[in-house]
């Protein structure tokens, strides 16, 4: 039986609007009610366990498929990173306590009580914000990616949902594998130290694992030659960043002596 779809008056043959998507009225009863509980958990569910389960086997090929067409079962790739961010922060700093063990190293580097406390709230900051920090990297990584495989013919958005399922794909990683064995050992100091640079290491194998079953139809060495390029890129940029920083804070501690004198520690009195 046809119907008018009520969003953009197209007939409607079907169960939805072939014009605007709009599903085939129907009229909200405990049936309706019911079937919308249903479809919202299960569909969810499924996407997001589906996408854990492909990511975890091979995270390459997901992004792949999902970039190609492929995607009415994959969750959001990048509402995925989103997720995945925040319940590794939740693992890391309220079940771990990463944020103490990050101020013992502090504490172990310097002495200084106004520069630990710097390092404390940034510490605390990058807690607290660390599922947007993470959706404001993803460009940054993209175009990073982007110069680094230009040649492979994907564009800057593509390399954006790329660097979402990196991204998820070492979050995972870290829940999975390096979060249990930081918990085992938090009370050793040298292995959890250890432990907490590993999923920055983890890198060095996660890029060359992830773009060569992406780009399968390339070799292996000119996937690492790739990667290698990314790499130096990412080390420039942190150099650029770096140095632009130093900069800024000379420049401001040179006009602005006042606001910053407070820093300069007082010399031990005779």
């Amino acid at each position: 039986m046809e119907a008018t779809c009520l969003n953009c008056n197209t007939e409607i043959v079907q169960n939805f609007c072939a014009n605007c998507g709009q599903k085939k009225y129907k009229r909200i009863d405990r049936k309706y009610i019911w079937d919308e509980v249903q479809y919202s958990t299960v569909h969810m569910n499924k996407g997001f366990f589906y996408s854990l389960k492909n990511i975890l086997i091979n995270p390459g090929k997901t992004a792949r498929t999902f970039i190609d067409g492929n995607r009415v079962n994959h969750y959001k790739p990048i509402a995925l990173a989103f997720i995945l961010s925040g319940i590794s922060a939740f693992i890391a700093y309220k079940l771990i306590g990463m944020g103490e063990m990050t101020a013992k190293v502090n504490a172990m580097q310097s002495n200084d009580a106004t520069q630990l406390k710097l390092m404390k709230s940034f510490n605390d900051f990058i807690q607290t914000y660390i599922s947007l920090f993470t959706l404001a990297l993803l460009p940054f990584f993209a175009l990073l990616s982007r110069w680094s495989f230009k040649s492979f013919k994907n564009n800057f958005y593509e390399h954006v949902v790329m660097n979402a399922y990196i991204l998820s794909y070492s979050t995972l990683i870290s829940i999975l594998v390096i979060y249990p064995l930081l918990y085992l050992f938090k009370d050793n100091e040298a292995v959890s130290m250890t432990l907490v640079v590993l999923p920055m290491l983890s890198f060095f194998i996660i890029l060359p694992y992830f773009y060569k079953n992406f780009y399968h139809e390339y070799s292996l060495k000119k996937i690492l030659s790739r990667v290698l390029l990314y790499f130096v890129l990412l080390f420039a940029s942190f150099a650029v960043i770096a140095i632009m920083l130093a900069v800024f804070g000379f420049l401001f501690a040179y006009f602005n002596p006042e606001a910053v004198k407070h820093l300069v520690p007082k010399p031990p009195a005779a």
